[in-house]
């Protein structure tokens, strides 16, 4: 059993959907689980955790405004989250140049504090006829050895 941080950035709730998901089918798989719909670096736990980011990308290529300032404080941070495992779901709409922007700029900072990758990033293309929620849950029930 494993502890996930699950870190939200939505600006119209969709990917609250897809995170609220995700937290289902990890406690059905007996993990525990805290949900952060306003993400605030300092409240998230970090030591022996797995974040799980899900994150659309707003604008030309934004982060949606409830995890910018848990990014800008995550940029500036000096404690060490070499411990920190993560993975990251994007939901986006490849029809634009920016798609999943936001959940591939994170993993960068993310590697660049020396945290450890689970998962490769799975992404969600909105323009296709998909249900996300579905989708991401499907994704943790195939990597559930790797969790």
């Amino acid at each position: 059993m494993s502890s996930f941080q699950i870190i939200v950035g939505s600006m119209l709730g969709g990917t609250e959907y897809v995170a609220e998901a995700c937290e289902e089918t990890l406690l059905a798989l007996n993990h525990q689980t805290t949900l952060h719909l306003q993400p605030k670096f300092e409240q998230i736990i970090s030591k022996n955790q797995t974040w799980l980011i899900c994150t659309s990308t707003h604008g030309a290529g934004d982060f949606p405004d409830n995890i910018q300032n848990f990014v800008e404080d995550l940029k500036k941070c000096t404690v060490d989250l070499s411990p920190v495992k993560f993975m990251i779901i994007g939901v986006g709409d490849s029809s634009y140049d920016t798609f999943c922007k936001a959940a591939k700029e994170i993993e960068n900072i993310l590697l660049s504090k020396g945290c450890k990758q689970s998962l490769a990033t799975k992404t969600l293309d909105m323009s296709e006829e998909i249900d996300p929620e579905d989708l991401a849950q499907l994704w943790l029930k195939t990597n559930k050895d790797l969790l």
